[in-house]
């Protein structure tokens, strides 16, 4: 019986010869897909209606905003009521793009194809973090800007005014830089626990809304270090308190936080801290 003899065709595959980008080109990459995924660019109409009903929101109320001010010479609400009015806006966009940026990678098994590049856990749970942040931010801080342009042009007083509204507007950016920090952290948490996208997404919403009412009930029911105290227990509310702390009381209709300011920047910064690590842990363990 003559001996089996093995043969290797040359079918022309070539060896890449080019550039090797290394890892920070991985993580840009990754991040910029991932703000792209955040707003629908790049994928199909489906992917859009939601985040941009969003937008499309946020940026009615400014165009209100900018309306009244420039028929009236009145401000309906400051860049900081703005920001903090649209709380449960940016709690839906999160609820929708969180899923979007890790739960699909955790359904579909991509994961691995991420790390089989020159990217670590970490780096890809950064990423989509920062991305996240992005997103809130340009949903937050956009409309900002452009109700301050809409206010410098209704301004008599020339560059003096616009440097005053500048310094109002300052808050409001800073608010919604807090805001897209802390709130991004806690929603891709949760969402990278499941790769369900509508599980994700109601546990999101659960977190903001559920802990609201225990607020009214230790507001009504607790003594006055209780009622000082209150506001750390729901994300919301708690980086309020954090804002009127740190910016001060708007139009004397601030939370009553008593002496307690310190604690809740100590709270906030916790909790931010907290999430990441959290985050960061998640993917070190996270089946590949």
């Amino acid at each position: 019986m003559a001996p089996q003899t093995s043969v290797i065709h040359d079918i022309g595959y070539q060896r890449y010869s080019g550039p090797r980008l290394g890892r920070w080109y991985a993580n840009r990459s990754l991040y910029e897909h991932s703000v792209r995924s955040a707003f629908g660019i790049g994928r199909g109409a489906k992917a859009k209606v939601f985040p941009w009903m969003i937008i499309g929101i946020v940026l009615l109320v400014a165009v209100v905003v900018i309306a009244f001010r420039s028929i009236s010479g009145q401000t309906l609400m400051t860049y900081r009521q703005y920001e903090a009015g649209l709380s449960y806006p940016v709690m839906l966009f999160l609820a929708i793009v969180a899923p979007e940026l890790v739960s699909r990678d955790l359904r579909d098994r991509t994961l691995p194809l991420y790390f089989s590049r020159p990217l670590a856990r970490t780096d890809y749970a950064l990423s989509k973090y920062a991305a996240l942040v992005t997103a809130v931010i340009l949903l937050l801080g956009v409309p900002q800007l452009l109700i301050y342009l809409g206010a410098v042009f209704t301004r008599t007083d020339g560059f003096h005014g616009a440097w005053l509204e500048l310094g109002d507007l300052a808050p409001g950016l800073a608010g919604a830089l807090i805001r897209a920090l802390v709130l991004a952290a806690i929603s891709l948490l949760v969402a990278s626990l499941t790769s369900r996208r509508a599980f994700a997404a109601a546990f999101i919403v659960g977190v903001f809304l559920i802990t609201s009412p225990i607020v009214g009930i230790l507001s009504v029911l607790g003594n006055d270090t209780v009622k000082n105290l209150a506001f750390l227990v729901n994300p919301m509310f708690l980086l309020l308190a954090l804002e009127q702390w740190a910016f001060g009381v708007e139009n004397n209709n601030g939370l009553p936080l008593g002496d307690y300011g310190p604690v809740y920047g100590a709270a906030a910064l916790i909790l931010l801290g907290g999430a990441v690590a959290l985050l960061l842990q998640r993917y070190r363990k996270v089946a590949a």
